[in-house]
């Protein structure tokens, strides 16, 4: 018998493998009726009961300890030995397909369904007890048995209305099929969770657009009507009992809509007031009968209203808030064995339950992979995306499976839909036999464990709040005089001006901020103040840091949202703070778009950054969203901001070096480019169509070239193209001539990249360095670059070239422009004539733009400018015998032409350390400040932080040796290049 255990195939008793022990009182009893009904029956039964000696004990077992399941085995002893004698997924499947059968009337569609759900019930149980089926198989078996009685029921009303003439479907042999008439499974079974004896929640609505109807003005009043019935058919007892309670409360406003909802109300209720509650539940909400389309399509434009983009702390607030109130109502304060609720009590179910679908809420949104029905599924998807470590992920799966295993043990006793354990031992006795246990203690131990592993990761993760009032002194803000001692605690704080604090704080209590005016955002912010204060005082200018807070608070369109998750994460306002105080231009950022905080919160925002690949697999699954090109292009400039500050954030706080920052900003800016040229010419292409053979290479330089870009940096570009030789126009509905279309395609990924939408902005964008400049075309012919690259660029051209990376496009034309490229710069040239225009080139930019000042990193002598004009001129003199200098990153080209001898090493000392730390500092100033940096003006904060990116011990012994550096890189050029 053993070997038939793991074998579907098998029949059930050759694969019960758990042993249930009996109740010594009834044990004696229950063997006798048992044998009584196999002697009746015949040698089914008592075949069974002989070839398998377990069979017996383990009848007697469930028999002794649950009524209800005697009941149902011994009521029809053909049916048991059946259901024994046959694999029970074969049982199962034959159930459902007897179900599908049409009825004659109605009276015998009840009659049969709830002869079904007997079966079921017994067939489910006695898999279930005997270890046959697990708890998925369990709850998956119960949703799909509710499912085909469901849409047998569904499928009999509207078949019967269309023979009354009042509905025309499509098919009459598949009545749900376009019938317009959707059908919802929610909670535990729309999520194939079912429990035994469960009640069924369903919400029902009609698409009145899909629903064939004879007078669509009796849509309303026949489709809540055939409700009515569906109801009554499922719920009414008969002398064969019942085949689900039906509950069709989470409907939208149950107290004031009928049973039956149309599809635009229902969409203009989710969308104008909706409740959180609504959202979490409809977590789980799947079409389980009906119009199964309509339904899908119904779920797909609601989701907005469930899963929101930003991470939703106000919402959990909420959810988390009725949690509470079921405790306090219900009495499930403590943990306890005898009398304890397992769904709705300390460390139950339903604790398991919102500790996934809270997180779901908060991260679903932007993660499309956190947004499936099942809890354990889910539990896996929330470690996988490391919302939650191992140890959790394992200790809730146990436990949920254990408190669902019990719960189910419970409910089959007598049928009951109940979750509270009896009082007493007596009570308790039964359940704990029907889940294998001897011991009654035994049971009760391994229980509370796992309602105190339940509630404490449940605590951990809501209940645990941080404590925001502080011990920092008097701060009483109301009224419309200052309190003194308020004053005396600001100014011990360390805040200069502590009158204009008070006076900031005060307006936002008064709610003239827009954030401030609804009474719970005023409530959060209130409870916020101690924290804040706190933590803009230990930045190096409270009054600067509070200031720029305040501004941020005055520009938010809302305050709940973000009130909430600071009080949620307070670590959260201590990179606000210090932002706040060292980047102002960071604090700019971040108050004309603050959902750049949500990108902060993923766990993985301090693990390794996403390389180009993952970066286009984020990009891509964020624009998959979009419906339109418009909502692609916002959705492109949601994405860059968020990453661009991700990466920010990581400088400001000195987790990612400067040239690693440099790499990371250009690799957004490439996948953002190479993604919105495909849109931009996929929607250019729908009127203008394609030019035959036409292609495309978008080529960056400078800054972005070489993988040095800064938060700041603009965006240097190139668009090349080719096409047949013989196409002279493009073969859409709108023909253009090849140059027209590449130049308007050009334009068209210019305003992709550029142009303000409802988002904001990307990038700035320069086509300069095309060839001839703004004197020539916007795009330009392959054939032409090349020409032009061979005989007429300026030695500036392909000094700029040297930057040059193919980053979009397609991917054989980048190819050959990268050789055409490498052709160019690797030719021979005359040394001292390319000495000459590198230095008539250099005196005219410091003729032109020469300076003083030392924080003019760029155009300073010994500044970048020379730098990158080093690299250049050694790349061009020296690439037609050393091709591996031959690279768009300064620093990469200086070491190279280091290691290969073109550069002594006195050069190479002087040069590397100082491409490294100008790359530093100007990655904190275009993070800190906009324009010229004044060292006198700027914030103790900002000073700080440039004195940490250039490791020095402060700002002094800095400025001391960025001038000392500056003059050393400028002796260097006038060495090896020339004086200017």
């Amino acid at each position: 018998m053993t070997s038939d255990k793991n074998d579907e195939t098998a029949p059930l008793h050759s694969r019960l493998a758990v042993k249930i022990p009996a109740d010594p009182d009834r044990a004696d009893a229950v063997t006798s009726e048992i044998d009584k009904a196999a002697a009746e029956e015949g040698a089914g039964l008592a075949g069974l009961i002989e070839a398998s000696p377990e069979l017996r004990p383990f009848l007697v077992g469930v028999f002794s300890n649950s009524p209800f399941l005697k009941d149902l085995g011994l009521r029809d002893p053909a049916r048991l030995a059946r259901l024994l004698g046959e694999a029970p997924e074969r049982s199962l499947e034959a159930l459902i397909e007897r179900l599908a059968q049409p009825a004659a009337d109605e009276a015998s569609l009840m009659t049969d369904l709830r002869k079904a759900k007997q079966e079921a019930a017994l067939l489910i149980a006695l898999a279930d007890l005997g270890g046959v089926w697990q708890l998925e198989t369990v709850t998956d078996s119960l949703a799909t048995f509710a499912d085909a009685a469901l849409s047998a029921a569904v499928c009999f009303l509207l078949k019967e209305q269309h023979d009354r003439g009042k509905l025309k479907l499509a098919d009459p042999d598949r009545p749900e099929h376009d019938s317009g008439y959707i059908v919802l499974g929610m909670g535990k079974y729309g999520a194939h969770e079912l429990n035994y004896s469960s009640d069924i929640d369903l919400i029902v609505f009609f698409d009145p657009d899909r629903a064939p109807l004879a007078d669509p003005d009796d849509a309303a009043q026949l489709f809540v009507r055939l409700t009515r019935r569906l109801v009554h058919i499922l719920q009414e007892r008969t002398g064969d009992g019942y085949v689900f309670r039906t509950d069709l409360r989470l409907r939208p406003d149950p107290g004031a809509t009928a049973v039956a909802l149309s599809v635009p109300a229902a969409l203009h209720y989710y969308e104008s007031l909706g409740q959180n509650w609504e959202r979490a539940a409809l977590i789980k909400a799947r079409p389980a009968a009906g119009d199964i389309p309509a339904g899908e399509a119904l779920l797909k434009d609601i989701s907005p209203f469930v899963w929101r983009r930003s991470f939703d702390y106000a919402t959990i607030a909420d959810v988390h808030s009725i949690k509470r109130q079921i405790h306090a109502a219900k009495g499930h304060g403590r943990i306890a064995v005898a009398g304890h609720n397992i769904k709705l009590g300390r460390g139950g179910i339903r604790e398991i339950e919102f500790f996934v679908q809270t997180q779901q809420l908060i991260a679903g949104g932007r993660n499309p992979e956190l947004r499936g029905l099942q809890t354990l599924k889910m539990l896996a998807e929330l470690h996988r995306a490391h919302w939650i470590d191992e140890a959790t992920r394992e200790e809730l799966d146990e436990a949920y499976k254990f408190l669902r295993f019990v719960e189910h043990r419970l409910q089959m006793i007598h049928d009951e839909q109940t979750h509270t354990l009896p009082s007493g031992d007596e009570g308790l006795a039964p359940v704990a036999r029907l889940a294998g246990f001897a011991a009654l203690e035994e049971f009760k131990s391994g229980l509370r464990q796992r309602l105190e592993r339940v509630q404490g990761h449940y605590a951990q993760l809501f209940e645990n709040e941080p404590t925001l009032s502080g011990t920092l002194g008097n701060l009483v803000f109301t009224g419309d005089d200052d309190d003194p001692e308020t004053l005396d605690t600001l100014s011990r704080l360390g805040y200069q001006r502590p009158q204009e604090v008070t006076r900031a704080i005060r307006a936002w209590h008064f709610g003239r901020y827009p954030a401030t005016r609804s009474s719970r955002s005023r409530e959060l912010l209130t409870e916020l103040v101690p924290m804040i204060l706190d933590a803009l005082a230990h930045t190096e200018n409270a009054d600067v840091a509070f200031n720029a807070f305040d501004r941020f608070v005055s520009h938010l369109p809302a305050g709940v949202q973000i009130f909430s998750l600071l009080k949620s994460n307070p670590s959260l306002l201590g990179l606000l703070a210090t932002i706040m105080g060292a980047a102002p231009k960071l604090a700019q950022t971040l108050t004309r778009r603050p959902r750049v905080l949500d990108a902060v919160l993923d766990p993985t925002f301090f693990g390794a950054l996403p390389g180009a690949d993952e970066t286009h697999a984020l990009l891509e699954r964020s624009l998959a969203e979009a419906r339109t090109y418009e909502d692609a292009l916002d959705l492109a400039r949601i994405f860059g901001q968020e990453q661009v500050f991700l990466v920010s954030v990581r400088v400001l706080t000195g987790t990612m070096s400067p040239s690693d920052a440099g790499n990371a900003y250009a690799r957004i800016a490439d996948v953002l480019v190479d993604e919105l040229f495909k849109r931009a010419a996929d929607a250019f292409a729908e009127t203008h169509g394609q030019v035959p053979g036409g292609r495309v290479a978008v080529l960056a330089l400078g800054k972005l070239g070489g993988g040095e870009m800064t938060a700041a940096s603009d965006l240097d570009l190139i668009l090349l193209y080719d096409h047949d030789p013989d196409a002279d126009s493009s073969d859409g509905r709108k023909p253009l001539a090849p140059s027209q279309y590449y130049t308007r395609l050009t334009q068209r990924l210019v305003s992709a990249l550029s142009a303000p939408t409802a988002e904001g902005t990307l990038y700035e964008v320069d086509f300069r360095l095309r060839p001839s400049g703004n004197a020539g075309p916007l795009a330009t012919r392959l054939s032409s670059f090349e020409a032009y690259q061979a005989k007429d660029a300026w030695t500036w051209e392909h000094m700029a070239l040297t930057r040059a990376r193919a980053i979009g496009g397609d991917p054989d034309l980048q190819d050959r422009v990268g050789r055409i490229i490498g052709d160019v710069l690797s030719r021979e040239r005359d040394r001292e004539s390319l000495r000459t225009d590198v230095l008539e080139m250099r005196r005219r930019l410091e003729k032109e733009k020469g300076t003083k000042d030392i924080w003019d990193l760029k155009q300073v002598a010994g500044g970048l400018v020379d730098l990158e004009f080093i690299a250049q001129f050694v790349q061009l003199s020296h690439a037609h015998v050393h091709p591996e200098v031959l690279s768009a990153n300064t620093e990469t080209v200086l070491r190279e032409a280091s290691t290969c001898g073109l550069l002594d090493r006195t050069a190479a000392e002087t040069l590397l350390p100082a491409a490294r730390l100008y790359q530093a500092l100007t990655q904190i100033l275009r993070l800190a400040v906009d324009g010229a940096f004044n060292p006198e003006a700027a914030p103790k904060g900002v000073r700080d932080l440039l004195a940490r990116a250039g490791d020095a011990p402060d700002f002094s012994r800095l400025e001391a040796e960025l001038t000392d550096m500056q003059a050393a890189v400028r002796a260097t050029f006038e060495r090896v290049i020339g004086e200017v």
